[in-house]
């Protein structure tokens, strides 16, 4: 009897997790072209707050849903969309930007790459020339051609 059970309930389990997937309800309706290459300009500039390498766009938590749906309003309400994204940024964070502003809590981010790579390269010619320095306290012949 236990076997029987276990079986059905193994055979249950995946249309359970396909139940949970997350359907838009109603898809966004657009007054006109502009409008909506406008909304998909800036839903793809802004970040899932769930997904969190995913933008807006792409993702299909339910979270997504509502913020595209609240992102036009919001610009049918006649924000920006600097106003727009204030909006969120003031909401959930600067997370939800995919390109974080540049200010003076952003440089590491912004400009430390930039100082790694020059980091890097500062060793590496530390390192060349070291050797460069070493081989040329070698004895060697000057006749040879290598």
């Amino acid at each position: 009897m236990t076997r029987w059970l276990l079986a059905l309930l193994l055979a249950i389990a995946p249309l359970a997790t396909m139940a949970q997937a997350v359907v838009d309800p109603a898809p966004l309706q657009f007054r006109d072209h502009a409008e909506e290459v406008r909304f998909h300009a800036l839903v793809g500039e802004l970040r899932c707050v769930m997904c969190q390498n995913q933008s807006l766009a792409d993702s299909n938590a339910q979270i997504a849903h509502d913020l595209r749906r609240e992102v036009l309003q919001l610009m049918r309400q006649g924000m920006s969309d600097a106003q727009v994204k204030q909006f969120l940024v003031a909401r959930y964070g600067e997370f939800v930007l995919y390109q974080p502003r540049v200010e003076a809590k952003t440089w590491l981010l912004w400009f430390g790459p930039a100082l790694l790579l020059l980091a890097g390269g500062f060793v590496v010619a530390r390192v060349v020339r070291g050797h460069a320095a070493s081989r040329g306290d070698l004895p060697g012949n000057d006749d040879q051609e290598w």
